[in-house]
């Protein structure tokens, strides 16, 4: 889902809490908080909270799969 500028439609969105990115990725929540902090897997903060769409945890983790043969 593209979002256009600050006035874009993110109905559509789904967003995960550090907690489920941490389940969906099978690390630790502390790894996540790591990736967030230094820019590798973009967030919305809400409040003291940390929300992370769910296409962009799966484009980072088709981005990670390497050839391991």
């Amino acid at each position: 889902m593209v979002v256009d500028g600050p006035t874009g439609d993110i109905s559509g969105v789904k967003f995960l809490t550090v907690a489920e990115v941490a389940a969906v990725m099978r690390v630790s929540k502390m790894t996540v908080y790591r990736m967030l902090h230094d820019g590798t897997l973009p967030a919305v903060r809400v409040g003291r909270s940390f929300r992370v769409k769910q296409e962009d945890v799966d484009e980072f983790l088709r981005k990670s799969f390497y050839d391991a043969g």
